[in-house]
């Protein structure tokens, strides 16, 4: 079973598109919704039903953390004892530390506006990454880098132009959180909607690899 999250710190759509990605994964997981107008909120007792649990995109960081900041310790515990986390775009920036759930060893930070970076724009676009060092193109709109204390309990999946970690997995306690700045569950309808065409194409792949990663990969443990 995988919670993702569904409310005001999410944007239209977001959630929908993590839990397709979710259920037709390897792991083929069963998902419900989350939320504080769910039939499930985000309580210890909801989470300890689940493997996982998803934090989709959405607005500003700083909005979005007001919204979620209550669920922080809930879901730190769930982690920490063994749980799985995925953060996508904001999801991911609410992984680091300011503000956020402080599930990574390290932090996140903007990419648009970081040295060398090719994306100028916080509109939805386009964004070139090597994941496991080959090129992809990928949906993306603002998400963040992620800056990894030396010799972090982590593997990066993918890195941006700049060399900065672009998709990442780290363990966090007994858990694992995978945390991602661009969008592999982006479908169809996401680049209609931005008038975006994607060269090679929609796929899906990446998505999975992050979420196979998370559940089963091979990542040093944490010394949390």
């Amino acid at each position: 079973m995988a919670l993702v999250y569904r409310g005001p710190a999410s944007c239209n759509g977001c959630s929908e598109s993590v839990a397709t990605l979710l259920r037709n994964s390897p792991t083929a997981f069963r998902t419900q919704f989350c939320g504080p107008d769910e039939a499930v909120d985000i309580t210890p007792a909801a989470l300890a039903k689940a493997t996982l649990y998803a934090q989709p995109g959405g607005g500003s960081v700083n909005s979005a953390w007001r919204k979620m900041r209550r669920y922080a310790d809930p879901i730190r515990s769930f982690v920490h004892q063994g749980g799985h986390y995925l953060g996508f775009c904001l999801g991911a920036y609410l992984a680091g530390a300011s503000p956020g759930f402080d599930l990574l060893p390290g932090d996140t930070d903007e990419y648009v506006g970081s040295p060398g970076a090719q994306v100028r724009t916080t509109d939805d676009t386009l964004i070139q990454i090597r994941w496991r060092g080959r090129p992809r193109t990928m949906y993306f709109q603002d998400g963040p880098l992620f800056r990894l204390r030396p010799g972090a309990p982590a593997v990066v999946l993918a890195t941006y132009d700049t060399g900065a970690p672009a998709a990442v997995v780290a363990a966090y306690g007994s858990g694992r959180v995978g945390a991602v700045g661009p969008h592999p569950e982006a479908d169809r309808s996401w680049y209609d909607g931005a008038d975006l065409s994607n060269p090679t194409g929609i796929h899906f792949d990446l998505g999975y690899d992050l979420v196979e990663s998370t559940m089963h990969g091979a990542v040093p443990p944490s010394k949390s």
